[in-house]
């Protein structure tokens, strides 16, 4: 059946207000599930084994007081108490071991249910005994989880050539699918039961109080606080809001247990509860009920579309940078069609390239594919491709011949480096925008210390052991101090000819301070950093030439063959595909909602746009100025389709500047307050992995910090992309050096 077409207003309202709460709130309980459900399975297993365990072994060695238990205290009438005494041993020792591994898990907590049964009914009645075989019946129905060889081995067996190994595996999936429910449901009434009961309830009045005790935990369940026995039992036993019920309760016994240590066997009720918060209330409740109602109102709560995406309002967003990425994930619940457009598949963290290029970080530590982003939001379209331009009459983004048809178009293409009308120093001086240049600028360094190695003539290896660093802003000083680290720390022992100490590292500044942008007395100790680590900064020095043999600086020579380029940046050419205003920088000029001028449907947000919007002031090219901006025009958007107020005019909040030097020392500025070395490292560090996108670059690039800082190591320090220089013909770049240090 084809979904009816939503009107805006009404659709935009649901998902705004109704669907996007629900959907975190189901996006929080599938994460707690993935990730605490195997712990928990596992801690239960763990659990059970060692007490059956125990009691093996101190049956085996005491085997005259088995036989006597056997024979007298917990007797089988049909069986042979020695036999009896045999077998029980072997169930305790060979089912715990079975049940700890999770191999042939239902086969071996099926005997241990029995045993814990026998000893329930035949011998003295504890609670204890009765959350043994709770326990040991739900493995019987759904088998050990995700960390258990039986999950491991599941998939080889089911197509191995044993005997009924595909049959066993296939009817006990159908065991869990078909009896894990009505096994939940007896579970939840037998805990609320145990409840009501301890609660004082008389519904239970016409049961023996002996059969009682044999039956349902009442002793353990009396240890829960009064007034959460009777809501929460209720609760249990019809299913509603069971996970919470359940999660209340053990916060519950978890207090009274700091109060009164002897309250142990309370653990049981802590796994029972556990089991049902993260496995849920099972098909048969009232939560189920409600999960299906909100899924039929809400699709995407099942992984199907909200609504038809026919006739909606499409929007074009251009560049997946911090500002595009931000806007199309902020549209994502929006009655609109969402295409976005990159000349890469990937969003690139830029702020931590200099650590690409300087052999820190691996460029797929800081890159993020963009489809795996949006995988799961089904009004999002993502094409690779290069915008060649806008037809704004026709509204179409144009990609070379193909024309992408837009109802709102925001433009977020980012900047390129700048020289300043002189171009042609940018094949002797690489700037840093892409991974390309990245590796370029890492091939070059590298590459400088191989040379070094080679040459036999003193004065060349001095010029390949100069770098030099055009622009004292944030990428400035950041590549000049991990240089200077990686050259002093991170290469000692490694080269036989030269001390890489040695390595002089130069950076130049046309203005009077390096970070202008900054305070002063943070531009000031961020020099001393830089010279603390060996670094020549050159203030009021202007580049006159550059070439493959060096660089003229305020008309003196320095002879430096690897020059890396942070002197300034220009807007992509968007504003001559609209024919538009632009500053000097080629920034487009923006109206107070972020819209150009004389194109009310048209956006410009990030490194693309000139925005007086921070106190009159022009809004800075960084990573959280792109993010807010983005936020700001899909609210915009979402307001016009959804014909509402348009929010108020866009206000940048400065949420602070930051730049690093070297391995201890860094500078941030709030603006309410001021901090420098190692407390102003440890904030950046946290800051930059906060905003890099996905788990696994976090824990990735985490991961190498931490290695490089005690260890002075990195594992990127590869010559890729390139020929590496001839010792003899530095420019001239040969097949035969590409080392991997």
């Amino acid at each position: 059946m084809t979904p009816i077409r939503p009107d805006p207003q009404r659709e935009g309202f649901k998902q705004r207000v109704l669907a996007r709460p629900l959907t975190w709130a189901l996006f929080g309980r599938r994460a707690a599930e993935r990730a605490l459900w195997p712990v928990l399975d596992l801690v239960i297993r763990l659990w059970l084994a060692q007490v059956f365990f125990v009691s093996g072994v101190l049956k085996a060695a005491d085997w005259q007081n088995a036989l006597t238990l056997a024979a007298n205290e917990y007797p089988v009438s049909w069986m042979d108490p020695v036999t009896a005494a045999w077998l029980g041993v072997s169930i305790e020792l060979g089912g715990s071991i079975l049940l700890a591994f999770g191999l042939l898990t239902r086969a071996a907590a099926l005997a241990m249910l029995v045993l814990a049964l026998v000893i329930q009914f035949n011998y003295l009645a504890f609670d204890t005994q009765l959350f043994w075989a709770a326990l040991l019946g739900w493995y019987v129905v759904r088998g050990a989880g995700p960390i258990s060889l039986d999950h491991s081995l599941a998939r080889g067996l089911r197509e191995s050539a044993l005997p009924l190994a595909a049959r066993i595996i296939r009817l006990s999936s159908l065991a869990s699918q078909w009896l894990a429910s009505p096994y939940m449901l007896v579970l939840r009434i037998w805990l609320a039961a145990a409840m009501l009961v301890a609660a004082g309830s008389a519904l239970f009045g016409l049961m023996r109080p002996e059969l009682i005790d044999l039956l349902l935990p009442v002793r353990t369940a009396g240890h829960i606080a009064p007034p959460l026995l009777l809501p929460c039992a209720v609760l249990l036993a019809v299913g509603l809001g069971a996970r919470i019920a359940s999660v209340v309760l053990i916060l519950g016994m978890l207090a009274a247990q700091m109060t009164d240590p002897r309250l142990s066997e309370d653990g049981y009720w802590l796994l029972a509860l556990g089991l049902v918060a993260l496995t849920g209330a099972g098909a048969l409740s009232l939560d189920a009920l409600l999960e299906l109602t909100l899924k039929r109102v809400f699709p995407q709560l099942d992984g199907k579309p909200a609504f038809s995406l026919e006739g909606l309002p499409r929007v074009v967003v251009i560049g997946a940078g911090f500002g595009g990425l931000t806007c199309a994930a902020r549209l994502v619940s929006a009655p609109v069609r969402v295409t976005l457009i990159d000349r890469h598949n990937y969003h690139l963290f830029q702020p931590l390239l200099y650590q690409v290029a300087t052999a820190g970080l691996s460029p797929g530590d800081i890159a993020t594919p963009i489809r795996g982003l949006f995988r799961e939001r089904f009004n999002i379209e993502v094409l690779l491709g290069e915008v060649t331009g806008v037809d704004t009459a026709r509204q179409d983004a144009l990609i070379g011949a193909r024309r992408v048809p837009y109802d709102y178009l925001v433009l977020a293409t980012g900047a390129s480096h700048s020289y300043f009308g002189r171009d042609e120093w940018g094949s002797f001086a690489p700037g840093l925008k892409r991974i390309e240049d990245a590796t370029e600028m890492r091939r070059r360094m590298l590459t400088a210390f191989e040379m070094a190695e080679a040459t036999d003539d003193e004065e060349e290896r001095r010029s390949m052991l100069t770098f030099l660093i055009v622009g004292g802003g944030p990428t400035g000083v950041e590549l000049a101090g991990a240089i200077a680290e990686l050259a002093r720390y991170g290469m000692e022992k490694e080269f036989r000819r030269f001390d890489p100490a040695q390595a002089k590292v130069i950076l130049v500044q046309a203005g009077s301070r390096i970070l202008p942008t900054f305070p002063e007395s943070l531009s000031a100790r961020a020099k001393a950093s830089l010279e603390r680590l060996g670094v020549q900064v050159l203030l009021d020095s202007r580049v006159e030439r550059i070439d493959g043999a060096g660089v003229t600086v305020s008309g003196t020579r320095i002879a430096a063959r690897t020059v890396l380029w942070a002197a300034g940046v220009v807007a992509s050419p968007a504003a001559a595909w609209l024919q538009a205003q632009a500053d000097k920088a080629g920034r487009l000029k923006v109206g107070p909602d972020l819209s150009v001028p004389g194109l009310p449907n048209v956006f410009a947000i990030g490194d693309t746009a000139l925005a007086l919007a921070w106190r009159g002031q022009p809004v800075p090219g960084l990573a959280p100025a792109a993010k807010q901006g983005g936020t700001y025009v899909a609210e915009v958007i979402r307001a016009k389709v959804e014909q509402r107020a348009s929010p108020t005019p866009f206000q940048y909040t400065h949420l602070g500047s930051l730049a690093t030097i070297g391995r201890k020392a860094a500078v941030a500025d709030f603006g309410w307050m001021r901090i420098s070395g190692a407390p102003a490292w440890w904030f950046w560090g946290a800051v930059h992995l906060g905003f890099l996108v996905g788990l696994r670059n976090r824990v990735s690039v985490m991961f190498d910090w931490f290695w490089a800082y005690l260890t002075y190591r990195s594992g990127t320090r590869l010559i890729t992309g390139g020929r590496a220089a001839s010792s003899s013909e530095p420019q001239v770049l040969v097949d035969s050096v590409k080392v991997a240090a």
